[in-house]
């Protein structure tokens, strides 16, 4: 495989909301199935800052290097002849910047806009929280949590660790096949939250029945640390 992409993801904000699995059907590309946890299927709204970003591991893009994004996601599966893969599908990714949007784009056929973003971190020894805007027909959509404590490794089985180490990107392609790309990061750290969610109207990026999802509170949320990322090369896997 060859690194496309290098940078560090910090200050991630996931909010987590469990949906019926039919409500995902339309987003499921052919050649993996949903991926669930305890039974239950989710979908995640993540914020997070893109860091040092680098092309190739060389190439910075002028002005681009660092920048916020928000996504919204969901966890699949493939079954390959060295075990199962477990990644993400994305539905609908924000950065502030369109030529960012477009090199993702281009890169790996994913569903990128480019909107006004704006955030807010904050951390001493006992708190900690973070939040993710981004406008919106006129409007501020907001992505928000806070925690206090301290950070660690998430526990072994949980929701946590299944949220976050899922290490493979799948994107539906137009001839009906899939775009496979690996994703590699050390396990990070969480804090839970003791409050969080969604202010906003959203209808427009991700439709009436999910936007709606994200109006109440999530069944899980936390913010993780981040790490170094590289993004790898995608192949095409065939359509079942």
């Amino acid at each position: 495989m060859t690194e496309f992409l290098s940078a560090e993801w910090r200050d991630l904000v996931m909010l987590n909301y469990e949906v019926a699995p039919g409500s995902l059907k339309e987003f499921v590309p052919r050649g993996v199935e949903l991926d669930a946890f305890d039974g239950r299927t989710f979908v995640s709204l993540v914020g997070f800052h893109f860091l040092r970003t680098r092309l190739f591991g060389l190439l910075p893009i002028p002005f681009h290097t660092d920048f916020d994004e928000v996504n919204l996601r969901f966890y699949v599966r493939r079954r390959a002849d060295d075990g199962d893969r477990r990644g993400v599908v994305f539905i609908r990714e924000i950065v502030p910047k369109r030529t960012i949007a477009w090199v993702a784009g281009f890169a790996y056929g994913e569903k990128y806009v480019a909107r006004p973003m704006r955030h807010t971190i904050s951390s001493d020894n006992v708190n900690t929280s973070a939040e993710y805007q981004w406008q919106l027909d006129g409007e501020w959509c907001s992505l928000h949590a806070k925690a206090s404590g301290a950070p660690a490794q998430p526990r072994e089985g949980s929701l946590e660790q299944f949220i976050t180490e899922h290490y493979w990107g799948y994107a539906a392609r137009r001839d009906g096949g899939c775009l496979e790309y690996h994703v590699s990061h050390s396990p990070w750290r969480v804090w839970n939250s003791v409050t969080a969610g969604f202010d906003g109207h959203a209808g427009s990026l991700y439709g009436f029945a999910l936007s709606g999802v994200l109006r109440r509170p999530p069944d899980s949320a936390f913010i993780a640390d981040g790490s170094a990322v590289r993004v790898f090369t995608g192949a095409n896997i065939a359509a079942e």
